[in-house]
C-alpha cells in the first residue's frame, strides 16, 4: 500500500480554530497558534477565514520568509545603508547578551526560524517543522542545497552542533534558560541529512520560538571561537568584510545568497550594510540622521522620536512591545532578600509620571511582573497604586524605621534609564528611600549588569511570555540560577507552574496558569516593572519595504534603495 505523505494537522490548530470561531481569541492568537504548530501562514489564514470545520487540504509548501513586500516592478538594486549603532566586543554568538551584536551578525549568520513584525514565527533555514499531539517531540526538516561560504551544504549534523553549545553550561549562553529542564543534548537526535528530532522531557510548546533567540544564529562546526573575524563559513546574505570594536562593520553582499527576491535574482537587493558606532551621546545619531550621515539609528530613545518624528526627510515606524527597563534587585543580598523592602520599593513608583517624564506618554503602564499586556497569555491586573506611605509602613516593619540608603546602577546612555530613575529617586523619597544614583556609560553597566546588587536593566521584547520568563526566573537542573537570572530569585511555586505554562498550548488555559505566575511575581518577585516601551525605527525615505520589529531587529533582506527618494542624495 502506498504511504500516506499528507502533512497532518495538529489537533491543537483545530481547538484553536473552534476557539476563534466562538470568538474566544483573536485572529492573530489564532494565526501565532497554528504557525507555532506548522502550518504556513497562507494556510493558517485560510483556516482563520472558515465558517465550518478544518479543511483537510494539506498545507501549501512554505516559502521563504518574506518580512516585507516592496512594490512590484518598483525595485532598484543597488545602494548602501548606513546604520548609527553600537559596534560590540563580542567572540561567541551564544553569548550574545544585547540585541545590537545579534543584529550585525545576523545579515551573516541565519537562524532557524524567523519572527516576524506580528509575533509570527516562520521557517528559515528550516523548511518545516511539525510537533507531537503532546508538544514532547518536534521534528525539524531542513532546507535542502543551502550552501554554507566554503561550498558545504547546510545539513543536520550542523545543527546538531549548535545544540551542543547551546546546552553546553560551560559555553555560558542564555539559551540554556530557554531549554532548561526540556531539552538535553541527548535529545537532539539527527534522523538524516535534513531531519533533526527534538525528544523533550516534557511538553513546550514555544519550541520555533525559542530557535530564533537571539543568540541562536547557527554557526558551522568548523567556527573558531571569534565571529568577529569574518573568517567563519556562513549562510546569510552578506559577508563580514570589516569589524572595529567601537567604530564600524561593514557586510558586503553575497551574489550567491539561497533566497531569490522579485526579480528572480538572489537576495539582497542592497549591495552593503554599514554599522557606524557614534558612542553614547545619542544627539550625535540623530544629528547625523538629520544629515544624512546615516540612514537609520538603532533603538532611537524617546527624545531623538521627539526630535524626529516631525522632519519630513526622515519616516518614523511605531509598535508597542514587551520591552522593558526593568528595575531589578538580587535577592542574595541584604536587604533586597527580604519581600517586606523589594515591595517597598515597587510601590514607591508613580508609574503615571513615569511614562509620562520618561516617556512622553508613549508606551503602557507595567505592574512589576515580567509579562507584557501585548503578549497573548498576559491576565489582565490591576494598576499598582503610588503609596510611599504604605512603603514607609512597610520598611518600618522590615527594620528600617528611619530610611533605606542604597546605590541604582545606571547606564547614562539610556535617557530614558537615567529619567526613570530620577523620578523614582524624588518618589521614593516620601517612602523612606534614599537612592543615590550610580551613573556610568553603557557599556559599563553591561559589565556589571548580573552582578550588581540594584539596577535597571533594559530587556527586549520577547512574543510569548513563557519565552522570556526561563531567561531570567529560574534555576537549572544543579539548582543554580540561569545565567542571565540577575536577581537570583528562584521561587519553587512560580518555576513549577512557569513549566506548566511552557508545556500549555491552549491559551485560555495558559493565561490562567499566567495568573498565577503574575499574582506570585508581583506578590514576592525581584522587579519592579514601570512601563513597557513603545518603540520606533526611523529611517531616510529612500529605503523602502522596511517595518517596524518589536524587538527592533534587522531584518532587512527585501529592503531596498530608491536614489529618487533620497532627500540627501
Amino acid at each position: 500500500m502506498k504511504e500516506d505523505t499528507t502533512p497532518r494537522i495538529h489537533p491543537g490548530i483545530e481547538q484553536a480554530q473552534a476557539q476563534l470561531q466562538q470568538g474566544r481569541i483573536s485572529r492573530r492568537d489564532f494565526l501565532r497558534v497554528a504557525t507555532l504548530l506548522g502550518a504556513s501562514l497562507p494556510f493558517a489564514s485560510v483556516l482563520a477565514a472558515c465558517g465550518g470545520g478544518t479543511t483537510t487540504t494539506a498545507p501549501p509548501p512554505v516559502e521563504p520568509v518574506a518580512p516585507a513586500e516592496p512594490t512590484p516592478g518598483a525595485i532598484k538594486r543597488g545602494g548602501v545603508l548606513r546604520v548609527g549603532i553600537a559596534v560590540q566586543a563580542v567572540d561567541h554568538p551564544a553569548r550574545f547578551s544585547w540585541t545590537e551584536s545579534a543584529n550585525a551578525f545576523r545579515h551573516v549568520f541565519e537562524y532557524l526560524t524567523e519572527t516576524d513584525e506580528n509575533n509570527i514565527t516562520h521557517p528559515l533555514l528550516l523548511e518545516s517543522w511539525e510537533a507531537s499531539d503532546d508538544l514532547t517531540v518536534w521534528t525539524l526538516k531542513l532546507r535542502q542545497g543551502i550552501k554554507w561560504t566554503n561550498g558545504d551544504e547546510l545539513v543536520a549534523d550542523h545543527v546538531r552542533y549548535n545544540f551542543g553549545e547551546w546546552l553546553n553550561p560551560d559555553v555560558g549562553s542564555s539559551i540554556l534558560g530557554l531549554w532548561e529542564g526540556f531539552l538535553t543534548i541527548d535529545g537532539v537526535e539527527v534522523i538524516d541529512d535534513y531531519t533533526i528530532r527534538l525528544n523533550l522531557n516534557a511538553p513546550k510548546l514555544d519550541v520555533p520560538e525559542n530557535l530564533y533567540h537571539y543568540p541562536a544564529v547557527i554557526m558551522h562546526p568548523s567556527f573558531n571561537g571569534d565571529v568577529k573575524t569574518g573568517t567563519n563559513p556562513s549562510t546569510g546574505p552578506y559577508t563580514l568584510t570589516e569589524y572595529v570594536v567601537d567604530e564600524r562593520a561593514k557586510f558586503t553582499r553575497r551574489d550567491d545568497y539561497w533566497q531569490l527576491g522579485d526579480d528572480g535574482d538572489p537576495l539582497p537587493y542592497l549591495d552593503a550594510v554599514e554599522f557606524i558606532d557614534l558612542g553614547t551621546d545619542r544627539t550625535s545619531y540623530v544629528a547625523a540622521m538629520q544629515t544624512g550621515a546615516i540612514h537609520t539609528m538603532y533603538e532611537p530613545n524617546v527624545e531623538n522620536y521627539l526630535s524626529l518624528r516631525d522632519d519630513p526627510n526622515i519616516v518614523v515606524y511605531s509598535i508597542d512591545t514587551s520591552q522593558a527597563r526593568v528595575l531589578r534587585m538580587r535577592v542574595d543580598q541584604e536587604p533586597w532578600n527580604d519581600n517586606r523592602v523589594r515591595t517597598a520599593l515597587k510601590m514607591c513608583q508613580d508609574r503615571e509620571q513615569i511614562l509620562s517624564v520618561a516617556y512622553n506618554n508613549e508606551g503602557l503602564i507595567g505592574h512589576d511582573v515580567h509579562v507584557s499586556p501585548v503578549q497573548p497569555e498576559f491576565a489582565p491586573m490591576d494598576d499598582p497604586v503610588y503609596d510611599p506611605e504604605g512603603a514607609k509602613a512597610l520598611l518600618t516593619e522590615a527594620g528600617f524605621p528611619d530610611g533605606l540608603s542604597f546605590n541604582l546602577s545606571v547606564g547614562t546612555g539610556w535617557a530614558d534609564v537615567v529619567a526613570y530613575a530620577e523620578t523614582l529617586q524624588q518618589d521614593a523619597q516620601p517612602g523612606g528611600f534614599n537612592i543615590t544614583l550610580d551613573t556610568m556609560p553603557n557599556n559599563a553597566y553591561w559589565d556589571i549588569w548580573t552582578e550588581t546588587t540594584v539596577g535597571i536593566t533594559p530587556w527586549t521584547h520577547r512574543p510569548l511570555a513563557v519565552m522570556l520568563l526561563p531567561l531570567a526566573y529560574i534555576a537549572d537542573e544543579a539548582g543554580s540560577p540561569v545565567p542571565w537570572n540577575e536577581t537570583r530569585w528562584v521561587d519553587e511555586e512560580f518555576s513549577t507552574l512557569l513549566r506548566q505554562a511552557q508545556g500549555t498550548l491552549d491559551i485560555e488555559a495558559r493565561r490562567a496558569i499566567m495568573a498565577d505566575l503574575q499574582r506570585i511575581q508581583n506578590e514576592r518577585g525581584p522587579v519592579a516593572i514601570a512601563v513597557w516601551q513603545r518603540v520606533w525605527e526611523v529611517f531616510n525615505p529612500a529605503f523602502q519595504g522596511v517595518v517596524a520589529h518589536p524587538t527592533l531587529h534587522n531584518q532587512w533582506l527585501r529592503v531596498w534603495y530608491d536614489p529618487d527618494l533620497d532627500p540627501r542624495a
